[in-house]
Order: structure tokens, then sequence, then C-alpha cells
């Protein structure tokens, strides 16, 4: 009774299905596999025998693969190969996966690259489903992370603190991926760098720097006139000198600076 209803709860179970697995791509055979033992996880009375696990498994090969399993049935049904698992998995790992998987996982984070309009959170997964893989420390990690981050986030880095431990380097990486895209999301120029409080950095060349809000507090509300003499040199204010200035050389036509429409009008 207990069984029945074991495998009466197991049927209800909504998990999902193994991708089809064709063989044309052996990098695709470890995560088919996967998806089959997590369905085995989830119902393990139901695929208590090795050869309902082979079975179920079959059903999802398609291509070559598929040919390959066929043949073994019709011309070879005595093979272990259709009966027990760990033989099932090692004949079509042979045949049709990356036999060394250390070496195909080092050879793809050494290759892996982070697009510039990719969030990080994402880039990270696949990095480190790569990494756990490989045999490498933390040290050869965060190199690698380093050297896979597009030249947006590598610019900041620079100036932040250094980060001794990899967990440490991919929390910065995270805090600096995140703020960019804060800036994207308020339709603002993305910032380069950030000092500590996060305030962007004003070290930046004018035509970089996120557009200053003018507003009434930092307005006077009588600008100072300039001299119409074009010869008079000497009322001609610094345009980086104070808030004065700025308003003296008509502010609201520097196409970087914002100001406010009401501003605008006073």
């Amino acid at each position: 009774d207990n069984t029945r209803d074991a495998l009466a709860w197991e049927g209800k179970l909504n998990i999902q299905k193994p991708e089809p697995f064709t063989g044309h791509d052996p990098r695709k055979w470890q995560i088919f596999l996967t998806q089959c033992l997590t369905m085995f996880q989830a119902k393990p009375i139901t695929f208590q025998l090795e050869s309902s696990r082979v079975a179920f498994t079959a059903s999802y090969l398609q291509g070559i693969a598929f040919n390959h399993y066929t043949a073994l049935l019709w011309f070879d049904p005595n093979n272990p190969v259709l009966s027990n698992w760990l033989a099932f998995t090692q004949e079509f790992l042979s045949k049709f996966g990356v036999f060394d998987t250390v070496v195909e996982a080092e050879e793809n984070l050494f290759n892996l690259r982070m697009c510039n309009n990719e969030r990080f959170t994402t880039f990270i997964v696949q990095f480190e489903r790569e990494a756990y893989e490989t045999s490498w420390n933390y040290n050869t990690l965060r190199f690698a992370l380093h050297h896979a981050l597009p030249q947006r986030i590598k610019d900041v880095l620079c100036l932040a603190p250094k980060q001794t431990t990899y967990d440490g380097y991919k929390a910065l990486v995270t805090q600096v991926n995140q703020r960019y895209w804060e800036d994207r999301s308020e339709n603002t120029a993305p910032r380069t760098s950030w000092n500590a409080s996060g305030v962007p950095n004003t070290n930046q060349p004018l035509e970089q720097r996120p557009p200053a809000q003018l507003n009434a507090a930092n307005l006077h509300d009588t600008p100072v006139p300039l001299d119409t003499n074009p010869n008079d040199h000497d009322n001609i204010p610094d345009p980086t000198d104070d808030q004065e200035a700025l308003c003296a050389n008509r502010i609201q036509d520097s196409p970087w600076i914002d100001v406010l429409e009401e501003m605008q009008e006073k």
C-alpha cells in the first residue's frame, strides 16, 4: 500500500522532461544526462530499476544517438548497455559526449567572454558551471573571471579597492554591474567609475560626466549680463569658475548640462 501510494504521488509530480539528445553536439550530452538524473531523483520508486532508467533515457534519443541504440537493440539484445545504467552512460559518453570534461571546461573558460549588454548575474551562472568541472583554485578563477569581463566593468574595477578573494571580487563586480544597469534604466549616461560612497567620479573628462542638475538653489535670479563689446575681454567670465559664470554664458545652450524648464524661463 505504501509503495502504491508513493507511485501515485510520484505520478502527480510535474517534472520537466529532458530535451531530446541527437548526438550531434557532444557538449549537450552532460546536460541531457543531468535532466534525466533529475527525473530519477524526483521519482525514485518509479525508476528504482536500472533497466527502467535506461529505457526512459533511450526514449529521448534522436538522430544518430537513437540509431546507435536501435542497432544494439536489434543486433545485440543481450548487451549490458541495454539494461545496466552505468554501462549505458559509459557507452554513449564514449561515442557522443565529451570524454575529458576537464579539458573541455578549461577551454570554455579561457574563451568565455561577457557581452557588453549582458547582465553579470546571467553570465556568472555560465562561468561557474564551467568552473565546477575544472580543478582550478580560487585565485585562478578570479583571474579568469577578470579576463572575461567587458571593458566597461574593468574601467571601474581599476579604481576600486583590490579584492583578494574570489567571492569578494564577484560581489564587487555584481555591485558595479548593478549600478550600470540602474543608470541605463534611468535613461542617464552610464557611469564609468564610482568612489566608495557611490558618487560618480568628478575627475572624469567633462564630456563623460553625467548631466548636472541645476535648480533654483544654485542659480541666480538675475544672471550677470555680458558686455556686448567684442573687444572687452575683461567682462567675459571663465565658464568653469562658478554657477554665475555658467549662467552668463547661456548654460541652456550647453548640451552637457540638463537644465530644468522653469530655470530656463528664469
